[in-house]
């Protein structure tokens, strides 16, 4: 990915087709088990912060992959006030 130009059109192609992978997954397993309304709901919610988690993960890496990693994100207290 680093030959190539960063594209905001991939990076969210690649997100949410990493949750709607989760999702469809998610599904299945509730398909197979066919658990009660309590256990399906748990099963659901897992599958949904799954999701959210994957397209965290996905959205991250690319966005470090495509634009390169910057050393001033580590331990960044959210003050952006320049200092002499």
């Amino acid at each position: 990915m680093s030959d190539r130009e960063f594209s905001f059109g991939r990076l969210a192609v690649a997100s949410l087709g990493s949750a709607t992978l989760v999702l469809a997954l998610t599904t299945a397993l509730i398909a197979f088990l066919e658990p009660g309304p309590g256990i399906g709901l748990l099963i659901v919610a897992v599958g949904v912060a799954l999701a959210i988690t994957a397209m965290g993960v996905v959205s991250t890496r690319m966005t470090r992959r495509g634009l390169g990693e910057s050393t001033d994100d580590a331990g960044d207290s959210g003050d952006h006030v320049a200092r002499p």
